[in-house]
C-alpha cells in the first residue's frame, strides 16, 4: 500500500511562537543596532492596515533587520538559534506526534509560510523528509528588501506547492492514512486534504470548521495566556526584548 503523509505547519503549531519573530529576537539580542529596522517597519504598518502592502511585501520589510548581514553570519545565527531558543520553545507533545508519525511509516512534510533559509535546518533537526516554505533569497550580503520568488506559502498555496514538487498526488482530494497539524484557519485546506486533522489551540473559526470534520484538538502548555498575550510576545520579539521562560 502507498505510504501516508504527516503534514505539519510550523508557527504556533510545533512551537507557540511565530518563528520569524523569535529568530528576529535572537538576532537583535546579539546585534542590537539592527533595531533601526523598526523605524521603517512601523511606518509601513498603516499601509498594511489599508492593504496597500500585502503579506508578501510586509514579510520583505520585516526581514530588513538582516540588511548587510553576510551569508555565513546568517547561516551561523540560524545554526545557533536552532540549538538554543528554537529548541527551548518546542512543544514536546507535538514533537512526539512527529515521532509517532515517523514510527508509523508516514512521509513527513514541514509546510510553512516561514522563509526557507531556516526551514532547512528545522527540517533536518526534527527529521522531516521534505520541507516547503516561502522562497526568500539569501544573498552574499542581505539587501534591505530580500527578494521573494513565488507565492507567500500560505492558504491553498501550500497544497499547490506540494503538488508542483510531486510530493503528493495531484488527482486526490483526500490523502488516506494522512495526518495534518495546524493552529490556523488559513490552513483549513491543509487539514482538509488529510484523513485526520489535528488543531493546535484553534481559534473560533478553525474550531467551528474542525467540529464539522471531527478534527482532534491539542492544547499544549504555552508560555503566555490567550491571543493578546501571544501577540504581545511577538511584538517584544520583533524589538529584540523577549526572554524565553
Amino acid at each position: 500500500m502507498p505510504r501516508g503523509y504527516a503534514l505539519f505547519d510550523l508557527d504556533h503549531t510545533i512551537l507557540p511562537f511565530d518563528t520569524q519573530a523569535l529568530f528576529c529576537n535572537y538576532v537583535l539580542r546579539r546585534e542590537g543596532w539592527r533595531r533601526v529596522y523598526l523605524v521603517w517597519f512601523f511606518l509601513s504598518l498603516p499601509f498594511a492596515a489599508l492593504r496597500i502592502f500585502n503579506l508578501r511585501m510586509m514579510k520583505r520589510i520585516f526581514a530588513s533587520y538582516l540588511v548587510g548581514m553576510k551569508r555565513e553570519t546568517l547561516e551561523r545565527h540560524v545554526e545557533e538559534f536552532l540549538e538554543s531558543d528554537f529548541e527551548k520553545a518546542l512543544y514536546p507533545e507535538v514533537v512526539a506526534e512527529i515521532e509517532r508519525n515517523r514510527e508509523e511509516g508516514r512521509i513527513l512534510i514541514l509546510n510553512s509560510a516561514s522563509p526557507e533559509f531556516y526551514l532547512k535546518g528545522i527540517s533536518e533537526k526534527l527529521g522531516f523528509d521534505h520541507f516547503i516554505g516561502t522562497d526568500m533569497a539569501v544573498e552574499d550580503s542581505m539587501p534591505l528588501l530580500p527578494k521573494i520568488s513565488g507565492p507567500n506559502n500560505k492558504h491553498g498555496a501550500k497544497i499547490v506547492a506540494m503538488r508542483e514538487r510531486e510530493l503528493i498526488p495531484d488527482d486526490i482530494d483526500m490523502l488516506a492514512d494522512t495526518w495534518a497539524y495546524s493552529d490556523s484557519s488559513a490552513d483549513i485546506p491543509l487539514l482538509s486534504i488529510a484523513e485526520s486533522g489535528v488543531m493546535i489551540h484553534p481559534g473560533e473559526r478553525l474550531a467551528e470548521e474542525g467540529l464539522k470534520h471531527g478534527w482532534r484538538t491539542m492544547t499544549p502548555r504555552r508560555p503566555y495566556e490567550g491571543k493578546w498575550e501571544g501577540r504581545w510576545a511577538s511584538a517584544l520579539q520583533a524589538m529584540g526584548l523577549y526572554r524565553l521562560k
